[in-house]
């Protein structure tokens, strides 16, 4: 029995004896109780452990959201192996590079992927299986791939004969890094285990909570609020992908009480013909992150819902971070409230915050620096990526790259993003893995990419670019060229050609002139 252990197999198993009856996940349909979640991810994991895999190598999966997406999840965390998510979006070169740095034996995929799987499979031989999710008549499993359903029901329902710990890796998640290269995350089962339990705090779950998740599951926030939920024991139910009507669809049909949504999620479920007239009487909590949600937009979402909406700010690395509760989320209030609604409120239980210079010295209360933090929930490290690892991580404080100020009462402000990072519709871009990506085209001189303010999806992403004498260019052909290097979310939406590049003191391309054309304004 793993009860009382700091691992997901214990909170997998503890959920599956004392309220085995209780949906754990619904989608498409589906129920799957908690007693079924912990037998069907026991007997995959020991099927898996039957294919060769050992404690700590990893499993690669690659599909839109779905049941066994979170199956292989807990079939990696109660044996000890590593799931490695794919982001679905990115280009086969990107997929690639990850899928080399991760080298995982088996691979997991969904059968609208096969022909993706394919090309990939081919420029990797140390992966030994692959295993195909949702086979039909119509899109059988390849010949050289298993059927998963055959796979799990291949496995002993004792499970493997091998078990994690505490200290081991639970899971690989794979985010940009600034030189444009992805940085893979990895967390231990403790680090997991405890921003689950902060996350459940902090957003008010009990073992009621009835959590909508549309978000992917590659992504920290496909996770995140899942297994939050599952930690007090509740229920998850799955979207394969965000769509606001069955969003609201959803909400009424299965009671939910809890969903997270960016301020495009939220403007989308707004605007959809007849969004009064759905029972949306059961919800309780909606936390928005990433990005603050416009005060009028936030105004109009509060007369449908109720006052029901609170801020949260952390990243993958560390998973928690702050919090602007419910109750300080006022856009009627008082002048010090509609500040507030700028901040991402006070840093959560247990989490040490820190705001310092370029020297790592603290900066007084109200002047912008980095900000740190220090945490039970943080990475392990970057995988493969040790200067970057020791980078981050100073002294247990881990620097993330933002830039902030932290008011007289404590609450946290961001200004701007060290990373030089855009954040559109939830998702982060990072800006020199799009220049990269430019500079590749064969006309391009020059380029700089920058974030703008966009009405959908609260940035978009911009280039300025210069190029080679003598030459010509639409938008579209540079567009297009970026789409088979990056994923098409990261494509520049705009572009601007300008005959030289604003410049500092240093030389360098200066992207604080950038912001301020007039221009860049108004894209």
């Amino acid at each position: 029995m793993y009860h009382g252990t700091r691992t997901m197999a214990a909170m997998l198993e503890r959920n599956g004896h004392y309220q085995p009856d209780v949906d754990a996940l619904i989608f498409e349909g589906r129920r799957l109780t908690h007693r079924h979640l912990l037998e069907r991810s026991t007997r995959l994991s020991s099927s898996i452990y039957n294919l060769g895999l050992k404690r700590q190598d990893r499993i690669a999966v690659l599909s839109s959201n779905c049941s066994e997406y979170f199956e292989t999840y807990f079939a990696s965390y109660v044996a000890g192996f590593i799931t490695n998510a794919i982001n679905f979006r990115l280009a086969v070169p990107e997929m690639l590079y990850i899928l080399q740095d991760a080298a995982p034996k088996i691979m997991v995929f969904e059968a609208p992927y096969t022909e993706v799987v394919d090309t990939l499979r081919r420029q990797l031989p140390d992966i030994e299986h692959y295993i195909c999710i949702g086979a039909t008549v119509a899109q059988p499993v390849p010949s050289w791939a298993l059927d998963y359903e055959s796979v799990l029901q291949s496995g002993s329902p004792d499970g493997p004969p091998v078990r994690s710990t505490p200290d081991d890796y639970a899971h690989l998640l794979y985010t940009s890094g600034t030189t444009g290269k992805p940085k893979g995350v990895v967390h231990t089962h403790r680090a997991v285990c405890d921003w689950a339990s902060t996350m459940a705090l902090i957003t008010d779950m009990n073992g009621a909570t009835r959590t909508l998740q549309a978000t992917p599951q590659f992504h920290v926030g496909g996770i995140a609020w899942p297994y939050a939920t599952w930690w007090m024991g509740g229920t998850t139910v799955l979207l394969r992908s965000f769509d606001a009507l069955q969003v609201l669809q959803t909400i009424e049909k299965e009671r939910i009480t809890f969903t997270f949504m960016v301020a495009a999620m939220v403007q989308g479920v707004l605007a959809v013909p007849g969004v009064e007239k759905f029972d949306l009487s059961s919800m309780r909590r909606i936390v928005s992150a990433a990005a603050p949600i416009p005060v009028p937009l936030l105004k109009d979402a509060i007369k449908l819902l109720g006052p029901i909406f609170s801020v949260q700010y952390g990243c993958t690395e560390t998973c928690n971070g702050c919090n602007l509760p419910v109750h300080m989320v006022k856009p009627d209030g008082n002048a010090d409230d509609i500040r507030r609604l700028a901040s991402v409120g006070h840093i959560a239980p247990g989490i040490g915050v820190r705001i310092v210079d370029d020297h790592d010295n603290d900066c007084q209360t109200g002047v912008t620096g980095e900000v740190l933090f220090k945490t039970e929930s943080l990475m392990a490290g970057y995988w493969n990526n040790h200067p970057a690892t020791i980078e981050a991580i100073r002294d247990g404080w881990y620097h993330t790259g933002d830039l902030g100020y932290m008011d007289p009462e404590g609450f946290i402000f961001l200004v701007d993003r060290k990373k030089d990072m855009i954040i559109s519709g939830g998702e982060n871009i990072y800006s020199r893995e799009v220049e990269n990506a430019v500079h590749q085209h064969p006309k391009v001189a020059e380029s700089a990419v920058i974030g703008v303010p966009d009405p959908k999806w609260v940035e978009a992403v911009k280039v300025f670019v210069v190029l080679k004498p003598g030459e010509t260019m639409a938008a579209s052909e540079l567009i297009e060229h970026c789409r088979t290097l990056i994923a098409r979310y990261k494509c520049p939406r705009d572009v601007e050609f300008v005959s030289e590049m604003p410049r500092n003191a240093s030389g360098k391309i200066d992207k604080i002139m950038l912001r301020k054309m007039p221009a860049a304004k108004s894209a």
